[in-house]
Order: structure tokens, then sequence, then C-alpha cells
């Protein structure tokens, strides 16, 4: 019980500031290693070379790898979230083959889930968009000429 008596609200804040950046720093960590393991550019010499280093030196190892491969790790981060949109594609292409989504309801899917690779819409996307919209008659004229104005801006 004394141990709670002189414990006091700054040295709790503290605390809950030092856990909170030790989870950081596992996770970082824990990127880094994943990353390593997933490199098809590094060989294994290397991949068990960049392991020794962050064993050896967690921080240093760390911060020299973000540092070296920053643009990989992106690249591999990017890369897993195509391969998962594509398979979620498939498989809502797999539902509608099933009977279970219409064809409306899995065009309607597949824009929501663009790939994430792709440039972002472009201003004529969207003014194409917005045309479906209004021959649709979904948008007034008013709506369409203020969204069109929108998405040039």
């Amino acid at each position: 019980m004394r141990l709670f008596a002189t414990y006091t609200f700054g040295q709790a804040l503290l605390t809950v500031l030092e856990l909170a950046l030790l989870f950081l720093w596992i996770w970082i960590a824990i990127t880094v290693v994943i990353d390593i393991f997933r490199s098809h550019d590094l060989s294994g010499w290397a991949k068990a070379g960049w392991l020794v280093l962050i064993v050896l030196f967690p921080l240093l190892g760390v911060l020299i790898y973000i540092i070296a491969r920053s643009d990989k790790m992106k690249a591999h981060r990017v890369s897993d979230e195509r391969q998962q949109e594509v398979a979620l594609i498939a498989e809502l292409g797999d539902l509608k083959d099933r009977g279970i989504l219409t064809d409306e309801e899995f065009q309607r899917a597949k824009r929501q889930r663009r790939l994430s690779l792709a440039a972002p819409p472009s201003p004529d996307d969207d003014i194409a968009e917005l045309e479906s919209l209004k021959d649709r008659g979904l948008l007034s004229e008013e709506e369409f000429q203020r969204a069109k104005q929108k998405a040039l801006a």
C-alpha cells in the first residue's frame, strides 16, 4: 500500500508514456524484421546481416534499415495492399459467380475498392462519373455543374 501512496500523478503519466513508447518501439522493430524477411531483393546473407545488426544494436540497426531501405519498405507495403485488393476483387467476383451478388452490386463494390496503386482519379474520371450520375437522373444539372467545378478546382 505504501507504494501507491508515494507514486505521484506525474510518475503515473511518465509510466504511461514510457509504455506507449515501448509498444511503439516493438511495433517498429517487428515491422522492420517482417520487411527483411519479405524482401525478395535481399540474399539470405544480407537478411542474416540485417538481423544480426538489429539484434546486436537494436536502435541503431532499425534506424539504419529504415533510412537505407525506406523506399523498399514502401514498395513492399504498396505491393501487399495491391495483392489484398486483387484478392478482394477476386472474392467479389466469386460471390457474383455464385449468385450471392448481383452484377450491379459487384460493379459498385469494385468501384469502391479501386486498386490502391492506381493513380488517384483524375478530374476527367470524376467528370465522367458525374455525367453518368446525371444521365441516370441521380444529379440535377445544377448539382452536376457545381460538382464539376469542384472536381476541376
